[in-house]
């Protein structure tokens, strides 16, 4: 593979992982931080039908998002597939099994938006659908949150691959590794433990975030090192 092919690859993955960070933050941070009113029903859904739009956009990012993150991983194992080919496939394996999942979780989104409006069970009492949407609203979490394994799982593979092929800084492939259990330690954390290490899952927030950004920048902007 040519330098200048290899660059272009480079530049097209940061892309991606940037559109992925930024829809990320939209629709699983900022959205939900102005729709959902920890354990008020009632509060939750007037604020989901007052911001309708709002929401509906959080669930189109995730979309985007998941789309992004096919791509993504679609083109670093072009780049990495002659350094570790079964790595790659597995790093690619990790990141495709999720997307179902994620788009299954925007359904439950959806349903609950229905809910709310009162197209669907319309029969029930009005604290009845609140209790109703509010429990679709936290099936769309529980998704999400099984789903974080395999926002580790992948990038395990993918810190091996860039301390095996020397392509990004070390830093980086030892960052994202760290980053790749962190992931997995939330997971387990709120799966098994009903998120009772709070205290250090903001540890664990803070080194995958880093790791993520960094490398995000640093396709960007410096590209890989092609070493002959």
């Amino acid at each position: 593979m040519k330098e200048i092919s290899i660059q272009k690859l480079a530049r097209m993955a940061g892309f991606y992982y940037l559109i992925i960070v930024i829809m990320g933050f939209w629709g699983l941070m900022y959205v939900p931080s102005k729709i959902k009113v920890k354990d008020d029903p009632a509060a939750t859904m007037n604020n989901l039908i007052q911001n309708e739009f709002l929401f509906r956009s959080g669930t189109v990012s995730q979309m985007i998002s998941s789309i992004s993150f096919i791509f993504l991983v679609l083109v670093l194992y072009r780049i990495f597939k002659d350094t570790a080919q079964h790595r790659a496939r597995l790093m690619v394996f990790f990141v495709l099994v999720q997307i179902p999942v994620f788009f299954l979780a925007e359904a439950f989104n959806m349903a609950a938006l229905m809910v709310a409006k009162g197209s669907l069970m319309q029969s029930l009492e009005l604290p009845q659908k609140q209790e109703f949407m509010y429990l679709l609203l936290r099936i769309h979490k529980f998704c999400i949150t099984t789903i974080i394994i395999f926002w580790g799982l992948w990038l395990i593979p993918l810190g091996q691959l860039i301390l095996k092929s020397g392509y990004l800084p070390r830093i980086i492939g030892i960052l994202l590794i760290a980053g790749g259990w962190a992931y997995v330690i939330e997971s387990l954390d709120y799966i098994l433990l009903d998120s009772k290490l709070e205290s250090l899952t903001r540890y664990t927030s803070f080194i995958h975030t880093s790791a993520e950004l960094l490398t995000v920048v640093w396709l960007l902007i410096k590209g890989i090192k092609v070493v002959k």
